[in-house]
């Protein structure tokens, strides 16, 4: 008897919590704002509370998830209606990235890092932060990128070009020189360079020492990309 019982709750809350999420609106799972996020967490948490004990009543679990789907609905209604709400709520974009410059304190305002920021730019299959025109940080944590035009990262690539061509030696993605003021030797290695060339190099962008440097990459075309802290 206890094993149908639980057979048919389990099949109850299954369609129930179901249902609740297609009532809290169209969204991807990945896209949930913070307060969806919290609202699902607590649904499943309830959901699970109903289905470890039996003996609980249903209405015990029902009831709490039905409250938290009225709550979710009455919050979108009104985020609706007023942005000022909605932001509280879900938040607003950020501009990690604005005409080619990393801004190191919204990163830091959001405990972003750099690592971070690496890896969403591979995941919009770019390799080189040199490419990037905008990036913003949406409320769901997902990246969006703005590329350069093909036309300002052949300027670029001119550029650069002029004073480094043909000392590079290796062939792959960027690499990190510089992360947040501190030397990546390894990768200096790697291109057969060394502190001092690096530093030269930093000079004849106008940054005096490595500190001032919050992110510096070179490509395998001897292309470098600088950020300097701000």
């Amino acid at each position: 008897m206890d094993i149908l019982t639980i057979f048919f709750r389990t099949v109850l809350i299954y369609f129930v919590v179901f249902l609740m999420l297609r009532l809290m609106g169209k969204r991807e799972i990945g896209k949930l704002s913070l307060f969806d996020l919290v609202i699902s967490i607590m649904i499943a948490e309830i959901a699970v509370f109903v289905l470890e004990d039996a003996a609980k009543p249903l209405m015990a679990g029902l009831v709490p998830m039905a409250t938290l789907v009225l709550i979710q609905i009455f919050i979108a209604y009104i985020t609706l209606k007023n942005r000022n709400l909605r932001i509280l709520f879900d938040g607003e974009p950020s501009v990690i990235i604005k005409e080619g410059l990393i801004d190191r304190e919204e990163m830091r305002k959001h405990r972003y890092n750099l690592d971070d920021l690496m890896q969403q730019l591979r995941q919009n299959k770019i390799m080189n932060v040199a490419d990037v025109e905008f990036a913003v940080l949406e409320p769901s944590g997902k990246l969006s990128v703005v590329e350069k035009s093909q036309k300002e990262k052949v300027k670029e690539t001119t550029i650069d070009e002029h004073g480094l061509k043909g000392t590079i030696r290796y062939e792959g993605l960027p690499l990190p020189l510089i992360m947040d003021g501190k030397v990546q030797d390894d990768n200096l290695e790697k291109i057969g360079k060394t502190r001092f060339w690096l530093k030269n190099q930093l000079q004849i962008k106008g940054a005096r020492d490595f500190k001032e440097v919050f992110y510096c990459s070179i490509d395998h075309r001897g292309r470098m990309f600088l950020d300097r802290k701000r």
